[in-house]
């Protein structure tokens, strides 16, 4: 094994263990992908075989794990796309689901692969077919051998929307110099929040290639919309209704609770409950079935009409549930997933009622609620009475959706600079020389 300079005994010693443990991983990864669905050769992308060619001239590499890190980068893929016509992109990622959602939301010049494992053969193979002339890691995508590994290559890197929480950067501060020396590897990091900034600055990171902000998750792209679809839910939905989106685990019985609580003041009320993986479609429909409400279930084709509950539990469709309805329920905020952005909704317009718990976005919630765009609820009572609040006062749902989406508009300012920045500092063609940021 090469060692790189400056290479610290913790990295060395990763290297050793995760290389051991490849074989038994590719085969654990592998098993995931083809269970929900997907055809082997994508799983064998994660040993670092491509299915797909490489495209001809200049290819960028953005890595990012999972759906919510993925979709927050396609505005500045966009952007990027748009500043060099000679620029290609390859996103990889780590699940199915973000496979799925990327296959349908990435623009041209742009292609989706499984990421290699963070080991020694899989990245070779990867970087041997694949050759980015650059990369852009996103939020808290830190794999030490495949920053190592594609710095040996002269690939320059970048960090983006970085966010890590007190217990990451307190576990990374135990391994300082292994840490600084990964950090070294970017010519550019950029943090989602201050908390981040101030954290890494205080871990040793390079203040000269160290910024705060923006928020990539601020600045996404709306996701799509099926105009046929949304004229025939509207049909569909001519009275009170509410969603619920995004839900998990534990969750759907507050949800489900509170909406039979609004339902005593708000007759007919029905509910639109979308769970954040399908998958578990049938503990859902038990729990609903449970409480004697009335069903539909997207995935069968049934129709929504006369349901009290309509089961959304499809892939791609949260931008037509965010369009549709009048009052949101954003999950992800009554247990301890974290919360999930905002920003999306915000982009329709739409009012957002939230959970207590949102550690993954805790700015922009703050941000949120003084703006009057959202509202948190403690729990299934205080939802039930903001559903009954709100489903009564239109103007003051109109107001919340206007905030929303007033924040959201305000929020894309510097995604230009961003694009720049990068464009420059990552060495992209570009058809004309990029003043400095």
């Amino acid at each position: 094994m090469t060692t790189t300079p400056g290479a610290t005994p913790f990295y060395l010693f990763y290297c050793l263990v995760s290389n051991a443990l490849a074989p038994a991983l590719r085969r654990r990864v592998a098993a995931k992908i083809e269970a929900e669905g997907l055809p082997a050769a994508r799983a064998r992308e994660r040993s670092g075989h491509a299915s797909a060619p490489r495209p001809e001239g200049p290819l960028l590499w953005v890595h990012a794990a999972s759906v919510g890190e993925s979709v927050s980068a396609l505005a500045l893929i966009d952007r990027l796309l748009a500043l060099s016509p000679t620029l290609s992109v390859l996103v990889t990622s780590g699940t199915a689901t973000s496979a799925r959602v990327l296959a349908t939301r990435l623009p041209a010049r742009a292609l989706h692969q499984f990421a290699p494992l963070d080991a020694a053969a899989p990245l070779k193979r990867f970087l041997n077919h694949w050759r980015p002339d650059a990369a852009i890691f996103v939020e808290s995508e830190i794999w030490p051998q495949m920053l190592v590994k594609s710095g040996e290559r002269g690939i320059p890197l970048a960090l983006i929307n970085a966010r890590m929480s007190k217990t990451t950067l307190k576990n990374w501060g135990r391994f300082g110099d292994t840490f600084r020396f990964l950090l070294s590897r970017f010519t550019r990091i950029h943090t989602q929040d201050r908390a981040t900034f101030d954290g890494l600055a205080a871990l040793g990171a390079d203040p000269a290639r160290l910024h705060a902000g923006p928020n990539l998750k601020a600045m996404i792209l709306p996701p799509p919309v099926d105009p046929a679809r949304l004229e025939q839910m509207r049909a569909a939905f001519p009275g009170p209704f509410w969603a619920a989106v995004s839900t998990h685990e534990g969750e759907e019985e507050a949800v489900l609770d509170a909406h039979l609580q609004a339902r005593e003041t708000i007759p007919g009320l029905r509910l639109i409950l979308v769970p954040r993986h399908p998958a578990r479609a049938p503990e859902i429909r038990a729990l609903i079935e449970a409480r004697d409400l009335s069903l539909r279930q997207r995935s069968l084709g049934e129709a929504p009409e006369e349901a009290e509950v309509y089961l959304a539990d499809t892939m791609g469709e949260t931008g037509l549930w965010y369009a549709l309805a009048p009052l949101i329920f954003l999950a992800g905020s009554f247990g301890p997933a974290g919360g999930h952005t905002p920003w999306e909704p915000a982009l329709f317009g739409t009012p957002i009622l939230h959970g207590p718990h949102f550690a993954n976005f805790t700015e922009t919630y703050a941000q949120f609620d003084a703006a009057g765009a959202a509202e948190t609820t403690a729990d299934a009572p205080a939802l039930a009475r903001a559903l009954n609040r709100l489903l009564h006062d239109e103007a003051a749902r109109q107001a919340m959706g206007e905030s929303a989406r007033t924040l959201a508009e305000g929020s894309r300012s510097a995604l230009d600079d961003l694009a720049r920045a990068l464009a420059r500092d990552l060495a992209l063609p570009l058809p004309a020389p990029v003043p400095p940021v």
